[in-house]
């Protein structure tokens, strides 16, 4: 018969349209702008409507989501200290060169001094790849999980906007950090040991 494949589309519309409605009164108005109802709507007992109510809904990143990265600082009694220190590996191994490195300079001598004096990353070439934050070898750079960057015009990050502490990267990836820590507190357990038997050597 012809029209219908039309009537069959027509009815899994229908049986969608009653079942939102359904299920709607099952949740008593706890459906919607929820984290449960959110993760009862992206499961597969969701029945009706499942669509996420965005912005008022957001999904929940996954901890290795990707995005613009950002700088990591620590705070210590001193002040906020950079871990960066403008070694330029980050802006080689970019693969669309969207990150450019100003290292500091000491005003006396000229000298370079092991800190950024400007940083800054290009959002809109920036292809979210992630290689920067996997080669830095002082785990200064990081991707964030920030998305909503949207502007009506070109989008570059400064040092200032890409600073961000340390504690705001434990809350974004924890699994990460606990394993960074670990393997920092490792490295300088076994420094301390290594002075320590070079001081002992040393006294005999």
């Amino acid at each position: 018969m012809y029209g219908k494949g039309i009537l069959k589309g027509l009815g899994v519309t229908l049986k969608r349209f009653v079942n939102t409605y359904v299920d709607d009164l099952k949740w008593l108005g706890k459906r919607y702008y929820t984290a449960e109802g959110l993760a009862h709507r992206s499961s597969k007992d969701a029945s009706g409507i499942f669509t996420v109510q965005y912005p008022e809904e957001k999904l929940p990143v996954p901890e290795e989501f990707r995005f613009i990265p950002f700088l990591v600082y620590d705070e210590t009694e001193e002040g906020n200290e950079i871990r960066c220190t403008s070694c330029g590996i980050c802006a080689k191994v970019c693969p669309p060169q969207c990150i450019w490195i100003v290292r500091t300079s000491d005003p006396k001598t000229g000298r370079p001094v092991p800190a950024p004096a400007d940083f800054t990353i290009d959002a809109d070439i920036c292809m979210n790849c992630g290689l920067c934050s996997e080669y830095c070898p002082f785990d200064a750079i990081k991707m964030d999980h920030d998305y909503e960057i949207a502007s009506y015009g070109r989008t570059v990050y400064g040092l200032e906007d890409l600073m961000k502490p340390a504690s705001y990267y434990a809350e974004i990836r924890p699994i990460n950090n606990s394993i960074e820590e670990a393997a920092r507190k490792a490295k300088e357990e076994a420094k301390a040991a290594k002075a320590a038997a070079r001081a002992a050597k040393a006294a005999q």
